[in-house]
């Protein structure tokens, strides 16, 4: 039986993830900062579908965070078939009148601690040759936007990241995917600020079912990307390739200024 491990695990697509793996008859080691959260939902998807669940209870922005998340599989002697780096939080606002730490702590959960999960059990899938990788974007990813400066240079990151890791490990039997979906129905919008007359004109919106099940769909398929939402979801992706920049970076300022 395959083994997952998902960060950011205990709601949203994180939890939605556990939920869509756990009934394909996967194990999953579930990682979140939410112990109460985290415990119920493993006992859920113990008793619903006889999996094996582990729960680690980990702020991944603190100093060895990542490097405990490993050892607790190797220790459990655990290999884990599938990384789920979903982990993730943005900020709204102008970045010079923001918090600092807050800035930093975003930098370091959406990418450092992305970046070294996903060293450490790389190394592991090259020496089996197989396992898959899901680093989970936004389609904030596709262009800079003003007052979210940090979290899409975050998502820019990831998506590059991955799509490069994709290419290098293909020889190797091992699948990469970033995932870029569009507004989908989390509570990202009030953990990052986000001003309610701006989160209102979102449109489109995706169920975070609809964007594990896409994700899973691609990552089978061997996609390097997948971006998850309907026409205007897609076509953003597109603009910043065709309006020049300053035009563009023009428009979104305005687009997100209250």
């Amino acid at each position: 039986m395959p083994t997952a491990l998902i960060t950011g695990a205990s709601a949203g697509i994180g939890k939605a993830f556990a939920e869509e793996l756990a009934a394909r008859n996967t194990n999953l080691v579930l990682v979140a900062r939410s112990e109460e959260e985290l415990n119920e939902l493993a006992k859920q998807l113990r008793e619903k579908y006889h999996i094996q669940v582990d729960v680690i209870v980990k702020d991944l922005t603190e100093p060895g965070a990542t490097g405990a998340v490993f050892d607790f599989t190797k220790e459990k002697g655990l290999t884990i078939d599938l990384l789920i780096n979903n982990a993730g939080f943005g900020d709204y606002g102008d970045f010079a009148e923001a918090d600092e730490e807050r800035q930093i702590k975003m930098v370091q959960l959406n990418v450092l601690a992305l970046v070294d999960l996903t060293h450490k059990f790389m190394r592991l899938m090259r020496e089996r040759r197989s396992g898959s990788i899901i680093n989970v974007s936004s389609l904030a990813a596709f262009q800079p936007i003003p007052y979210l400066s940090v979290y899409a240079a975050s998502k820019a990151f990831v998506r590059s990241f991955s799509e490069a890791l994709w290419a290098e490990n293909r020889q190797y039997g091992i699948r990469v995917l970033v995932s870029c979906p569009g507004p989908t129905e989390t509570n990202f919008f009030t953990e990052a600020n986000f001003p309610p007359e701006l989160a209102s004109r979102t449109n489109e919106v995706s169920t975070v079912e609809e964007v594990v099940r896409e994700t899973l769909k691609a990552l089978e398929r061997g996609d390097s990307t997948v971006v998850i939402g309907g026409f205007s979801t897609h076509l953003i992706t597109k603009l910043a390739g065709i309006v020049p920049r300053k035009t563009l970076l023009n428009i979104l300022e305005k687009q997100f200024r209250v």
